[in-house]
């Protein structure tokens, strides 16, 4: 079995025996970017002689014994997240060839665990967007099918670990970006409890919603990477001061007497049959396994879809007026004024989807239109916490389909915004709510991943991880992608 197929428990244990160096494992996912990578276009930037230094680096560090787990285990980072001395472009013209001063926290406490970074994964531009079809530089492809979307905004970092570019990769979740794409791609991909992970760093789209989380091959993955990254940080103001848990430690199989909701509400109208079968018969491994299902509703949900477009656009529209062409980024080249310069450096460096959010969100915070819309959609989010909260004195967890569909082609929805929206639907409420929340692949449909959504109380991932872990065990999805000449 080749290194890059290999999961980051694996391939610490050859780490730690000595059977493998992280140089060697780290030429291995180069070599398999260089042949896959043409296919999929999950990558803005290879970052191969900085990736290679690293591995050195590490290797020195397991020799002196100061190893950690993720030590010598080869990353992908989102381009909407800082990294000194690497383009981060938000894959946006704005930002083409900006080079961050700083690291971002979370890259922060990853290379000083000794992570080998390979590279920056293509996205939504300014991770707007549900299929990664709105970069500004290429279209990436899901390796299950190369016709295929991905899904989005965290489209290049899912289809990295489908593809074994990386052991993990790191995305950013504002309404789904995160467990979205790993549903669409057949990956593990967690949103943890906003104010978990700082977002220092993070290059903000709607900054009352995002959160960093994790890309990985497997559960077990997901918790190592998680108890590196989380933490309070003095830098950033939303990061909350918690104990930090040791999530490895709730990876059992044992799920007995847990209290499983399972909500009528994303089950509804618009979601394909072969995904509601292929989590329904979740839901009956789950009862197999001795957890008790328990029908719950959460009525204000379906207002979720509208609210969080107003909020996020309306965040988007107040961060994204930094780029004017003065400060950084993009500037244009021909203008008779100042009013004439913002005009057309905005015009030039931003793309259809970004442009259509600032301008929904400009007029969601006018005067006049404020407390019609903002306001509203505000009151609207505190009525879908409190469903949430409700439904939680009924279960100890949530779950139901992460996306209403498995991946649409390339093109489908381009010229549709609505049905592309749609692709969110049981994605942003927990956003919305500033709950945890993880995607596991959990069946096939037409040959597609099919994609388990879990969600939990706030700062309660490690019963999440309990159930995707005790659902995994008893599953075993072990279905690979072949449309790239079978990853894995």
């Amino acid at each position: 079995m080749e290194l890059y197929s290999l999961t980051i428990h694996e391939l610490r244990e050859l780490l730690k025996k000595r059977e493998v160096s992280a140089l060697e494992v780290t030429k291995s996912y180069l070599e398999r970017i260089k042949e896959v990578e043409p296919k999929i276009d999950a990558l803005v930037t290879i970052t191969e002689d900085f990736a290679l230094q690293k591995a050195k680096e590490a290797d020195e560090k397991i020799k002196k014994g100061e190893d950690t787990a993720l030590t010598g285990i080869p990353v992908i980072i989102k381009d909407n997240i800082s990294t000194e001395g690497i383009k981060t472009t938000c894959s946006s013209k704005m930002l083409e060839n900006y080079i961050p001063p700083y690291n971002a926290t979370v890259v922060e406490k990853l290379l000083e665990e000794g992570v080998i970074i390979l590279g920056k994964s293509n996205l939504d531009e300014f991770a707007m967007g549900s299929s990664t079809e709105n970069s500004a530089f290429k279209t990436t492809k899901n390796p299950w099918d190369l016709s295929r979307v991905p899904g989005g905004s965290s489209g290049g970092s899912a289809a990295a670990i489908a593809a074994d570019e990386a052991a993990f990769a790191l995305g950013s979740d504002t309404g789904g970006s995160i467990r979205q794409p790993a549903s669409l791609c057949g990956v593990v991909g967690m949103k943890p409890t906003y104010g978990l992970v700082s977002r220092y760093g993070l290059v903000a789209f709607a900054s009352s919603l995002d959160q960093i989380g994790p890309f990985t091959k497997d559960v077990t993955d997901c918790a190592i990477v998680l108890n590196t990254i989380i933490g309070h940080d003095p830098k950033d103001s939303t990061s909350l001061k918690i104990d930090k848990p040791d999530y490895t430690s709730y990876l059992k199989e044992d799920i007995k007497g847990l209290r499983i909701g399972v909500a009528k509400e994303f089950f509804g109208e618009g979601i394909e049959e072969g995904v509601k079968e292929t989590v329904q018969e979740s839901i009956k491994v789950l009862q197999d396994l001795g957890a008790e299902i328990i029908d719950i509703s959460i009525p204000y949900v379906e207002y979720a879809l509208p609210a969080y477009y107003i909020i996020a656009s309306a965040e988007a529209s107040s961060n994204l007026a930094r780029y004017d062409g003065i400060r950084y980024g993009h500037i244009a080249e021909k203008y008779e004024d100042l009013i004439d310069m913002y005009m057309v450096t905005r015009s030039e460096g931003f793309g259809k989807e970004v442009k259509r959010r600032i301008m929904l969100g400009t007029y969601a915070l006018s005067s006049g239109y404020y407390d019609a819309y903002y306001k509203k959609a505000l009151k609207v989010r505190t009525l879908i916490k409190n469903d949430f909260e409700k439904a939680f004195e009924k279960c100890d967890v949530i779950i139901g389909p992460t996306s209403p569909t498995v991946a649409f082609k390339i093109g489908e929805r381009a010229n549709d915004p609505l049905a592309m929206y749609l692709a969110d639907i049981y994605t942003v409420s927990v956003n919305i709510a500033g709950l945890p929340g993880i995607s596991i692949p959990c069946g096939l449909s037409d040959g597609l991943p099919v994609g388990l959504q879990i969600i939990g109380r706030h700062f309660d991932e490690g019963k999440i991880l309990n159930v995707a872990y005790a659902f995994e065990q008893a599953n075993k999805f072990n279905a690979k992608p072949q449309a790239i000449g079978g990853a894995r």
